[in-house]
């Protein structure tokens, strides 16, 4: 990669840009962060210094998010909550929901 430069006043100064991403991060994403911070900061520097990071932490958020929906929809069919339990029984159906969420 070859960085090019540009003049101001006296100086060359680095022209850089950052990737245009404008998904967030999200809680998954900001784990995973301080995660590489913590654990892997070569990794996080590489990715951090090529503009890469937050393309990176925007798709694992994206991912994390779609696998925790598929878990939550697996565990309301294996606890059989459906709709109709929501229609007949409000109070079951938030105790159910709320038990499934929070064993995740």
């Amino acid at each position: 990669m070859k960085i090019q430069y540009i003049r101001v006043g006296d100086y060359y100064i680095p022209d850089l840009t950052l990737p245009e991403e404008t998904r967030p991060i999200g809680k998954w994403g900001r784990m995973h962060r301080e995660y590489l911070k913590e654990h892997k900061p070569i990794q996080y520097n590489c990715l951090l210094l090529s503009g890469k990071l937050w393309t990176y932490l925007a798709d694992l958020n994206q991912q994390a998010q779609d696998r925790l929906e598929r878990m939550i929809d697996q565990m309301k069919i294996a606890e059989g909550v459906t709709e109709e339990l929501k229609a007949a029984d409000l109070m079951a159906w938030v105790q159910h929901i709320g038990k499934n969420v929070w064993r995740v």
